[in-house]
């Protein structure tokens, strides 16, 4: 990172924390602020919270929030009694006393009228699962379930905004991500457990709503993680075991969106569930290609649920089973007033405009697990997966055949089934053995039914009457993995996790590779912490988005490739280098600053290169990635904050697949110089704050991006922009109703219109404009 930047950033984060209000966590006069605790110190959400004065009159009434906070204000100076009920507990209460010159914090403790066997035998095993995985070496951002509810649209903010509020992720469009300069090549877990990869387009199958906390690995991984290795998204869900109760919400605003959603939690004996569900309507589906405030022809449907069951089967072992599902359906944005590039008998006029493209994108999951500890010193968990994923785009056929020379009905499917063992062993006081294996067969289907014109050598259009063939092909595809490592505490300030995986597969490619894996954490002084790590890397490509596509079949057509090599894709192997260092400057603010470099054999790439919104893979022969990323954490009682400033280097040389994709003066450019991928981001920040105050959050975020690259060979980059999101939300009570809450959002504050894509560049499609100014307003009954 430029070092004229990096201390920018730096001093920014310091003035920013220096000048964040004293008084910010101070509690002001006439005012009650509390939290309702359980035994075990987790918050009690909905219990009622009353207000009596000292001959026992009822003054007030509200409820906790989801975090356990309540508030009363306007209150003259005296002594008051909270009371605090939730079915379950015994009533809780707590005698204050106001002056004229302070409020006053309040926190109540309720003692369950059950027994706490059953989650305190959760907890433990909640902690022997977080004792299977292990982050030594690399990079962990948290994202708490509180921290998501301070976030503008709390909740129900999209996973993939979630994830780019932490440091080094840049946004593109469709909703994709990419982390520290790579294309896709995310892992997500749920509960440390892999799902595998969906045959995404642009839909979001995962919802924020189901999720406890959010971790993102990134850096020199352990060896347990393979495959994946950007970053690693795991999601830890709520359970149930803690709460009886529910929410049932409404969302309104901007665009015509519709949102309903709903969820319920709860314990009978010693089942836990967790059920989720919500159901989207909206006309921005898919980013506008256009600068216009509305996108025309850009409606979506959008449906999701998730459940989570827990059985306890003993006070060792829970037999925990995940269902999950996502059914999205896009029309395609259309751009007004285009001319048409071919001509079709019996098509005099067809305006732009009235484009009738479609897709439709279902995923289903599910997740069967067993875990448990034997004695005191192994840990472990055994999970069977599946996964069916289905991606379906209509053309519409007369306008694509007008506008484009060809239209193409893609078809693809993908059912993944496979198993994942992981387990620890405490050997001593200094060394903890892992080790884990990892199996899943895919079977991919790839339909294609295309009309295309014939066309001379030149490319020109031959005949107005489209001719038509299919190509289908289907394949298996199996996954193999084993690592084993120690995670050894050198001494008491040194912590280093080493160990080894093995890979291989047998798909459209086959390929194997032992990587070697170290990191180390090192305790300068209880406020400064250093990390290191190195990891070799063995990453095959996403087979769901290979189409296996026959190049000499559009030979001689309007759709014919630029080229006509066709080099099979190929696994991507990369040596990576990590260290960072974290420092708590003041009980309330800690800074971190991390770097990478990454060299890499076949680095992987994704493009849009058909008519369809899905992607296809292809290789640079050579790749390196590098970057630094800047890092700073508020807290202070009610207000929060938090900065993160990014900057990113990718480059690759050569083009070693999917040749046929590109034209010749392209390759020939890309073949002798360093190229930057289309999706590599110079400059990447994110900052937010959160504020309570008398029972409401005021909350805010940013995104700042220096532009993703555009042009031939990806020599430019679109211009920088700016996203301003705000939202304030209060909780509060209503007779025969009960607990509330309210939030008004308004995304891109300042209206700013900004390109994410232009449409040029290697490997991309349709322009792309970010969101206009939205409003949104949400009411969400808890019960």
């Amino acid at each position: 990172m430029n070092l004229r930047l990096s201390r920018m950033g730096a001093a920014f984060a310091l003035a920013f924390a220096v000048a964040a209000p004293a008084r910010a966590a101070a509690i002001l006069p006439g005012q009650i602020e509390g939290r309702v605790n359980d035994t075990l110190g987790h918050a009690v959400a909905a219990a009622s919270v009353r207000l009596q004065s000292p001959d026992g009159k009822t003054l007030g009434v509200t409820h906790s929030d989801a975090q356990g906070h309540f508030s009363f204000t306007r209150l003259a100076p005296g002594i008051y009694a909270v009371v605090v009920d939730k079915a379950d507990f015994q009533t809780g209460t707590d005698i204050v006393t106001l002056t004229a010159d302070a409020g006053k914090a309040s926190t109540i403790t309720l003692a369950s009228t059950q027994a706490l066997e059953v989650r305190v035998t959760a907890r433990k095993l909640d902690r022997a699962r977080n004792g299977i995985a292990v982050d030594t070496g690399s990079s962990n951002y948290r994202i708490s379930a509180s921290d998501v509810a301070a976030l503008p649209q709390g909740a129900g903010t999209p996973l993939n905004q979630v994830l780019l509020q932490a440091p080094g992720v840049a946004q593109d469009s469709y909703g994709q991500l990419h982390i520290r300069g790579d294309h896709g090549n995310v892992q997500y877990r749920i509960n440390d457990i892999i799902v595998p990869e969906a045959i995404t387009g642009f839909g979001q199958s995962l919802d924020t709503r189901f999720a406890e906390s959010i971790n993102l690995l990134t850096g020199a991984l352990p060896a347990q993680y393979g495959y994946r290795t950007a970053g690693v998204v795991d999601i830890h869900t709520k359970s149930g075991a803690f709460d009886n109760g529910g929410r049932i919400g409404v969302t309104v605003g901007s665009r015509n969106t519709r949102e309903l959603s709903g969820e319920v939690s709860g314990h009978n004996g010693n089942l836990n569930y967790y059920l989720n569900a919500s159901t989207l309507k909206n006309d921005l589906g898919i980013e506008s290609p256009t600068a216009a405030r509305n996108a025309i022809h850009d409606t979506t449907h959008q449906n999701k649920g998730f459940g989570y069951f827990s059985y306890l089967l003993s006070d060792s072992a829970r037999l925990s089973l995940i269902l999950g599902s996502s059914d999205n359906r896009f029309q395609i944005p259309s751009v007004p007033n285009q001319t048409p590039n071919y001509t079709l008998s019996g098509a005099a006029s067809y305006p732009s405009q009235n484009l009738d493209e479609r897709q439709r994108e279902t995923t289903r999951y599910g997740i069967l697990a067993l875990q448990g500890t034997l004695g005191d010193k192994f840990d472990y968990q055994i999970a069977a997966f599946s996964r069916y994923s289905k991606v379906l785009f209509e053309p519409d056929t007369t306008g694509d055949l007008l506008y484009t020379g060809v239209a193409s009905r893609v078809l693809r499917t993908s059912q993944a089934n496979g198993l994942q063992a992981d387990g620890s062993y405490h050997l001593n006081s200094r060394h903890t053995l892992r080790s884990g294996v990892f199996f899943s067969q895919e079977h991919l289907n790839n339909n294609n039914d295309v009309l295309t014109f014939p066309a001379d050598s030149a490319g020109n259009q031959t005949s107005s009457t489209p001719s038509g063939f299919t190509d289908n092909n289907s394949k298996t595809a199996n996954l193999y993995g084993v690592y084993a490592q120690d995670e050894w505490k050198a001494s008491a300030k040194l912590t280093i996790n080493y160990g080894a995986r093995f890979d291989q597969v047998n798909a459209y490619v086959t390929g194997h590779q032992l990587s070697p894996r170290l990191g180390a954490v090192y305790q300068i002084d209880p406020q400064t912490t250093l990390h290191a790590g190195y990891a070799r890397y063995f990453t095959p490509p996403p087979n769901e988005l290979i189409s296996g596509q026959t190049v000499s079949s559009f030979q001689g057509t309007t759709n014919a490739p630029p080229g006509t090599q066709n080099d099979p894709v190929k696994s991507e192997s990369a040596d990576y280098f990590d260290i960072g260092i974290s420092h708590q400057l003041t009980p309330h603010l800690t800074l971190g600053l991390d770097s990478y470099y990454k060299t890499v054999k076949n680095m992987l790439d994704e493009g849009q290169f058909g008519s369809a919104l899905l992607y296809t893979p292809f290789n640079y022969r050579q790749g390196r990635i590098y970057g630094a990323e800047l890092t700073a954490n508020y807290r202070r009682d009610n207000f929060s904050a938090y900065l993160n400033l990014a900057h990113s280097t990718a480059l690759g040389r050569d083009i070693g697949s999917a040749q046929y994709n590109f034209d010749a003066a392209e390759l020939a450019y890309i073949a002798n110089n360093w190229v930057h991928p289309d999706h590599d981001q110079r400059i990447t920040a994110s900052f937010g704050t959160a504020y309570r105050w008398r029972g409401t959050t005021y909350s805010a975020d940013a995104l700042y991006g220096s532009g993703l690259r555009n042009g031939f060979a990806n020599t430019g980059h679109l211009p920088a922009y700016t996203q301003v999101n705000i939202a304030a939300a209060h909780t509060f009570s209503v007779a025969q109703l009960g607990k509330l809450e309210g939030r008004v959002s308004i995304l891109n504050l300042f209206d700013r219109s900004y390109q994410i894509r232009d449409g040029s560049g290697i490997g991309v499609g349709a322009p792309q404009y970010g969101p206009r100014r939205a409003v949104y307003f949400s009411l969400d009954k808890f019960f």
